[in-house]
């Protein structure tokens, strides 16, 4: 059965409040007191500044008289709320979700053998891939995650399902059949038959999905070699040739951990590197999403700028799996685009906003005097922390860029699409009740703070409970309940 992209509701709808965006690396735009409006197909035909909410219907019919004022759906932000865009995971295993949190004291290649890829075989079963796929998608919303590149199981219906329910739901989503052929690497129980099977098998989910989303306004496909190991030159060759032909996205790991690292140079002595890998098979190109590049070198650096592919930064499984910290400055100076992965189940958290709080961190690791950056030079190190302003915008118009959707969504502007969340911090009273119980979530205001700092406490900490509403497309497709 096929899942159709379900129909917008038909109305138009105008946003009210305080709205909150990265216009540039480092730099966030607060507009008070504005008006956006979206059109019946979820795109922003209007942001008006400076406009008095009681009085918003003079200002729509002078601005849009074609409108019928009486015939909207309003939201305003409440004291205390703001509009910000909705999170961009550029690098989750949905099938990994009930991992999160359970990785031990193990490394990469042996995480990989002794949690996922069992917990992945075991989704060959469609009801437990929809019990699995459903609670991953419906928890990523929640956390105000609009669009999420998926990396799903080698299965084809189970992974046809999460592309379903990505459509059902709501959640603007790459779509990728894991292809893994080689069987000197991958376990006897879950590897595909041949590259030959793996291509087939890329093309029925790809068909899938066009039938169902046939302009991919929604959901896409997406090439998804596992990784340079877990793959034969043949199938890496027939995927580099069907991105060629098709113009589909490829996301793929490179140089996330130093076993890895030798494993790939053994299998592939021919390849001056691991970039060069997938450069030698044609995987390497604009909307190439290549996870971790934790220990990439300078010419591997080069050549993913000059390709034009993206990185999907993934600062909570790299330490997790104790893999190292990305060089996300050395990437962002290269011009490498870079986007926030949670790497789910590497990650611990589907949250993109804690992955944005881990990046700062993890940053702040490599700016440090001692251990092994100690022979840099300060002035250096001191660069290659990330502020919030830059992770913020690395967790929205930085993956938006990375997967090729940066006209489209990621900020507030005329022509892009309504992907949002309304974002609710805890407003502390004059005069607080000592015996009032109510959750209202980790971040507490107090009305002195610039809204720099609101945000920043936003950041570090806050979580699914801020987040009130999240929108698709002008879609609502997740609201919090009061409390």
């Amino acid at each position: 059965m096929v899942v159709m992209a379900p129909p917008h509701h038909g109305k138009n709808q105008v946003f009210l409040g305080t709205f909150i965006h990265s216009v540039k690396l480092g730099e966030l735009q607060y507009m008070h007191d504005a008006m956006v409006c979206v059109d019946a197909s979820g795109t922003i035909v209007a942001v008006v500044p400076q406009v008095n909410p009681k009085d918003f219907r003079e200002t729509l019919v002078q601005k849009l008289p074609s409108w019928e004022p009486q015939d909207l759906v309003v939201t305003a932000a409440e004291e205390g709320q703001f509009f910000f865009p909705g999170f961009i995971d550029t690098h989750i295993h949905a099938p990994q979700y009930p991992n999160a949190g359970i990785f031990g004291k193990s490394t990469l290649l042996d995480w990989l053998n002794k949690y996922t890829f069992p917990m992945e075989a075991s989704l060959s079963s469609l009801p437990k891939a929809r019990r699995v796929y459903a609670s991953c998608v419906r928890r990523t919303l929640a956390h105000g995650t609009t669009t999420a590149a998926y990396y799903a199981t080698i299965h084809v219906a189970p992974t046809n399902l999460l592309a379903d329910l990505c459509l059902s739901t709501g959640q603007r989503a790459f779509v990728g059949r894991v292809c893994m052929d080689n069987p000197d690497v991958s376990p006897a129980y879950y590897v595909d038959g041949s590259a030959a099977e793996s291509l087939r098998r890329t093309r029925e989910t790809i068909e899938h999905i066009r039938r169902a989303d046939p302009a991919f306004a929604l959901v896409s496909p997406i090439l998804t070699p596992r990784f340079a190991p877990s793959c034969t030159r043949d199938a890496m060759a027939r995927l580099g040739a069907l991105r060629r032909a098709t113009g589909l996205p490829v996301q793929t790991h490179i140089s996330e951990n130093a076993a890895e690292l030798a494993l790939v140079a053994s299998l592939f002595p021919e390849c001056a590197s691991y970039a060069d890998v997938y450069d030698r098979h044609d995987l390497l190109g604009a909307r190439t999403v290549l996870g971790h590049a934790v220990h990439l070198t300078d010419p591997e650096i080069a050549l993913v700028a000059a390709r034009g592919a993206g990185v999907a930064h993934c600062p909570c499984s790299n330490s997790a799996l104790t893999s190292g910290e990305a060089p996300v400055r050395r990437l962002l100076d290269a011009g490498v685009g870079v986007g926030l992965g949670t790497d789910v189940s590497g990650g611990y958290s589907g949250s993109v906003l804690e992955a944005a709080r881990q990046a700062a961190l993890v940053s702040n690791h490599r700016a440090m005097p001692a251990g092994k950056w100690a022979d840099v030079p300060a002035e250096e190190r001191e660069r290659a922390k990330l502020s919030v302003e830059e992770v913020l915008h690395l967790a929205t118009r930085g993956g938006a860029g990375v997967l090729g959707l940066q006209s489209k969504v990621g900020g507030f502007e005329v022509g892009m699409e309504w992907d949002a969340q309304l974002v609710g911090l805890g407003l502390v009273g004059e005069h607080p009740d000592e015996n009032d119980m109510a959750d209202r979530g980790n971040v507490d205001v107090f009305g002195w703070e610039t809204w720099d700092e609101r945000v920043a406490k936003w950041l570090f900490n806050g979580d699914d409970r801020n987040v009130k509403k999240v929108w698709v497309r002008g879609r609502l497709v997740h609201e919090r309940e009061r409390t």
